[in-house]
């Protein structure tokens, strides 16, 4: 028999609901804590994604404007896809690891998804395997982790993944707020899974937490205030108004997530890519001030944080020194005030009167 003629034999012989069992043991085995399906169908929320593209709350995010029509219609991106397969992928280090990050006071906060290796390569890797297990059974597909114009909270929330928290992040009642999303649009018709209802009630803990107001409502973000965006997404100089809010914060923040009580149920990942990297929870402020670009690339290889280069990384450092160091800091501000890279300059000197102000405060105290 041919290759051609077994995958087509293949197709013929297993139903949709078959295919779907066997494709969910797979997930499961690839490590995969969901894997759940909705129909290939326009998202929820399109008309809100247009509204808030006309607002100009997405920033410098300019590609997400390139893909609006894609993100409306997923056909537009896979011809002929009849449902959108939604992996969930659980990153939570535990409480004990964010304990064991939080006692080391001079280093700065990094988010937890991004403490151990880069979930794109880890997840592509996943995906690349389902997508040669369903072309077994004659399904054209195209897999996404967080690449590509899709919407994916919309699928995920109509396959039953999780339901839409008021920080416009999705909640599992297992999981919390701590996982990965992925997506495969496929031309297989699988049996749809049926949503979950919407459990957060009167909380607004999440909104309440946001340290600069970026949640401006339930279920709508002006990223243009999010630290995330600020010290991640935001290519240029951080606003003025927001460099004292960032805090310690030097790659995202998870104030919003660590806000919801659906997380008293999360679990510890078994994916051991994510575990925390010494580079991310045990380095002193300042002394990332002292790599070049050789140093930065090799000290965050395979990470999600080597994305924003070494010019956003030291001026998300530049920041937070200038919130929380110290006289002892001052050296090595001064060093970066004179960096070739004027982003980095900038927010040195910044940090510089920030540090001085706050010493002269001090002496006039005592």
């Amino acid at each position: 028999m041919t290759a051609t003629a077994e995958v087509d034999n293949k197709a013929s012989l297993a139903p949709g609901t078959e295919v779907k069992t066997h494709l969910v043991d797979f997930a499961r085995e690839l490590g995969f804590d969901s894997c759940r399906v909705a129909a290939c169908s326009p998202p929820a929320h399109t008309s809100e994604f247009g509204d808030w593209l006309k607002e100009g709350a997405h920033g410098e995010m300019e590609y997400m404007a390139r893909g609006e029509e894609k993100r409306r219609d997923p056909q537009r991106i896979l011809s002929g896809a009849k449902s959108v397969v939604v992996l969930a992928l659980n990153y939570f280090q535990g409480e004990r690891a964010a304990a064991e990050t939080a006692a080391v006071t001079t280093s700065g906060r990094i988010a937890r998804y991004a403490w151990g290796d880069d979930y794109h390569d880890v997840i592509a890797a996943k995906l690349d395997k389902i997508d040669i297990f369903l072309r077994e059974f004659g399904g054209q597909q195209k897999c996404y982790v967080d690449t590509g114009p899709v919407l994916e909270r919309d699928h995920a929330a109509l396959a039953g993944i999780g339901w839409h928290g008021k920080s416009t992040m999705l909640i599992d009642e297992k999981l919390g707020t701590w996982f990965f999303l992925a997506e495969i649009l496929t031309t297989l018709e699988l049996p749809q899974d049926e949503p979950t209802r919407d459990r957060c009630g009167t909380c607004e803990r999440c909104i309440n937490a946001c340290p600069t107001g970026a949640i401006t409502a339930p279920h709508k973000l002006d990223a243009r205030r999010c630290i995330s965006y600020l010290t991640i997404e935001l290519k240029s100089s951080i606003p003025l108004e927001f460099r004292p809010l960032i805090g310690d914060r030097i790659f995202g923040c998870d104030d919003c997530l660590d806000a919801c009580p659906w997380n008293r149920f999360a679990q510890v990942s078994h994916e051991t890519a994510f575990a925390a990297r010494r580079s991310t929870t045990a380095f002193a402020l300042r002394d990332y001030l002292a790599l070049n670009e050789t140093d930065f690339r090799n000290l965050f290889r395979n990470s999600p944080i080597k994305r924003i280069k070494r010019r956003g990384f030291l001026r998300n450092v530049c920041v937070a020194l200038g919130n929380v160091g110290t006289e002892e800091d001052l050296p090595a501000l001064e060093l970066a005030a004179s960096d070739q890279e004027p982003l980095i300059a900038e927010h040195a000197v910044w940090a510089i009167g920030q540090i001085r102000q706050r010493l002269a405060g001090e002496k006039k105290t005592r």
